[in-house]
C-alpha cells in the first residue's frame, strides 16, 4: 500500500503543526478552515468561508527566523510576515543574501497578543504584563489598526478613512448662474411730460419682459 506525506495512519484530529511542517501552509489554512465549518455546520450555522479565513491568515502572520543571511533579522526571532518579504527584497535589490524562514502557527491568543500595537493588545488579555513590556521598551503605537483607532477614539483606517483618501477633495464643477431678466420701460408715443410724471409717481407705468 501506497502513503503519501501528510495521510492520517489512525484515527483522530490531525497536528495542525505536522500538518504545517509536512503538507505546508496551504494544506494548514484549508485543513484549520474546514475543521471550523464543520461545527458550525453541524448546529445549521451557515458561515462565509471568507470570515474564517480572515482568522486563519492572523494566527499564520509570523515566521520564525532560521538564516538571518544580510538581514537586520536575529536567529530565532519571530517577525512579521509582511516585514519579512519586505527585509529580504530590500537585500535582494541590493545583492545581498536574503533571510530564511520557517511560518508559524500561533494560537488565537498568541496571534492577538503579538500584534505590533501595544493599546490593540492591551485591550484583549494580560493588560497589565503588556503595558508593563511596552514601557520598559518605550514602545511607540502608530494607531494603523483598526481596533487601536477605535479604542482611542480616531477615524477607523478604512474606506474613505484609508491614509491615500484623507487629503482628496472631489472636484466640483458650479452651475453656470443664469442671468437675472431685466425689466424694461414701454411707453406710449406721444405721452406728454405731466402723464409721465403721474405713472412714475403712482408706480403704475406698464413694464414689458424681454
Amino acid at each position: 500500500e501506497e502513503v503519501r506525506a501528510g495521510e492520517a495512519l489512525m484515527d483522530g484530529p490531525k497536528n495542525p503543526h505536522d500538518i504545517l511542517s509536512v503538507l505546508g501552509e496551504s494544506a494548514l489554512q484549508e485543513y484549520l478552515v474546514n475543521e471550523i465549518q464543520e461545527v458550525y455546520r453541524l448546529q445549521g450555522v451557515d458561515i462565509n468561508d471568507k470570515h474564517i479565513e480572515v482568522i486563519v491568515r492572523q494566527m499564520m502572520r509570523w515566521v520564525k527566523i532560521e538564516e538571518v543571511g544580510d538581514t537586520s533579522f536575529v536567529l530565532e526571532e519571530k517577525v512579521d510576515r509582511f516585514r519579512f518579504r519586505e527585509e529580504n527584497q530590500r537585500v535582494i535589490t541590493e545583492g545581498g543574501e536574503p533571510a530564511m524562514g520557517r511560518p508559524l502557527l500561533l494560537g488565537i491568543t498568541k496571534a492577538s497578543l503579538s500584534t505590533d500595537s501595544f493599546v490593540s493588545a492591551a485591550s484583549f488579555q494580560e493588560t497589565t504584563r503588556v503595558l508593563t513590556q511596552a514601557a520598559i521598551n518605550g514602545a511607540v503605537d502608530r494607531l494603523r489598526g483598526l481596533k487601536e483607532n477605535v479604542i482611542m477614539g480616531r477615524l477607523v483606517p478604512a474606506g474613505t478613512g484609508a491614509e491615500p483618501y484623507k487629503e482628496y477633495h472631489v472636484p466640483t464643477t458650479a452651475a453656470p448662474e443664469e442671468e437675472p431678466e431685466e425689466d424694461f420701460l414701454s411707453i406710449e408715443a406721444g405721452t406728454d411730460e405731466t402723464t409721465l410724471a403721474q405713472l412714475l409717481a403712482g408706480g403704475t407705468l406698464p413694464t414689458s419682459k424681454k
